[in-house]
Parts: structure tokens; sequence; C-alpha cells
């Protein structure tokens, strides 16, 4: 069976993976009664990875590259949200530092891939 493309692209693999901890994090929202909250985290986390992926089925690579922007800019937006999950104690220090971590490298990722395709 033939794969999509975002399915072969690192950066969408790296963002599922994030987004599993992300949606854990969400869950510890609801648990608190903070649905909001958690909704927001799930929204941000999704346009990641469905950023990348709609961005895979254009037909030029400038118009992929804008989907890589949407992409990264909710990768800032899940940041925020993580400062604010830590404020409002639904995770730890810890938890929002490592998966700060994470982000950051996406982030540069998905800015070189970017780079690559707009050259």
């Amino acid at each position: 069976m033939d794969d999509f493309r975002f399915e072969q692209l690192e950066i969408w693999k790296e963002s599922i993976e994030v987004s599993d901890i992300l949606f854990d994090y969400a869950d510890k929202a609801d648990s608190k009664k903070l649905f909001k909250f958690a909704e927001q985290l799930r929204a941000a986390t999704m346009s990641i990875s469905n950023n990348i992926a709609e961005g895979s089925g254009s037909f030029s690579d400038k118009e992929f590259a804008s989907f890589l922007n949407i992409a990264r800019r909710s990768v800032f937006e899940c940041a925020n949200v993580l400062h604010l999950f830590h404020r409002r104690k639904i995770i730890s220090e810890n938890e929002k530092i490592d998966v700060k971590k994470e982000l950051l490298i996406l982030s540069k990722k998905i800015t070189n891939f970017r780079k690559s395709l707009i050259k």
C-alpha cells in the first residue's frame, strides 16, 4: 500500500510523537475540569501535524512552505500553553522543560525543511 507523502516526513512523525505527550497533558487538564485549556492544547498540537499533512498535498513548494509556516506557529502556541499549564499546576516544571525541548527541536526542523523548499 502506498503512503501519503506526509507519512514519510520526519517532521510529521515527530509532530505525532509530541502530540501524544501533549494530548496526555490535555487529559490532565480535563481531569481538573479545565476543559478550555485542554481543547486549546489539543487544537494547537493537531494543527502542527494537520498543516504538515495538508501542505504535503500542495501542488507547489511555495504553497507547502506556507502550510509549514502555520505548523511552526502552532508549535509556538503549544509552547505558550505549556507555560499556562505549568502556572495552573497541570504539569510540573520538568514536564514543561522536557516538552519545550521537543517543541524547539521540531520548530527548527520545520524551519529547515521549509527553507529547503523555497531556496
